[in-house]
């Protein structure tokens, strides 16, 4: 089975090694040029312009289910022009009590065009395929949730 790597590094910046003044930041390598400012996110004292552990966490079900929702419409036939997701993860003390992602909702939206159009209950099936299908949404408890609108045209 394939592997997927990043290499992540993390130097200190600062005299001391105080909780309230260290630097999250660290870059985040992956591929052959990639490269992303990661840090802890704003209300831990992290750089709100580099990526966050939950922002990424959110990012990675987005785009597993849009990569999977892709492959199983053009499979089926349909034309996607466009795909837009403003995807939101939320945060709260889960079932043992500790700090989780306790729900992220996708909400994508899909512009189709050609001949064949999806209809509604044919676009909630490639959403729900591809929510069965993605490689993220299966690797963690099921706290994703797809909200479906209607295709666009």
């Amino acid at each position: 089975m394939p592997k997927h790597t990043i290499a992540l590094e993390w130097l200190r910046n600062t005299l001391d090694f105080n909780y309230d003044t260290y630097s999250r930041s660290h870059s985040i390598a992956f591929g052959t040029d990639g490269k992303v400012c990661g840090s802890a996110a704003p209300e831990f004292h992290g750089d709100p312009n580099c990526l966050d552990p939950e922002q990424a966490f959110v990012m990675a079900l987005a785009s597993c289910h849009m990569l999977t929702f892709l492959a199983i419409a053009c499979k089926k036939g349909f034309i996607v022009d466009r795909y837009v997701d403003k995807a939101v993860g939320e945060l709260g003390k889960n079932q043992q009590g500790k700090m989780a992602m306790t729900k992220v909702e996708l909400r994508p939206e899909v512009v189709f065009s050609g001949i064949r159009i999806p209809t509604d209950e044919e676009f909630k099936m490639l959403h729900d395929r591809a929510h069965g299908g993605c490689i993220i949404a299966n690797s963690v408890a099921r706290c994703v949730e797809v909200i479906v609108r209607p295709t666009l045209q």
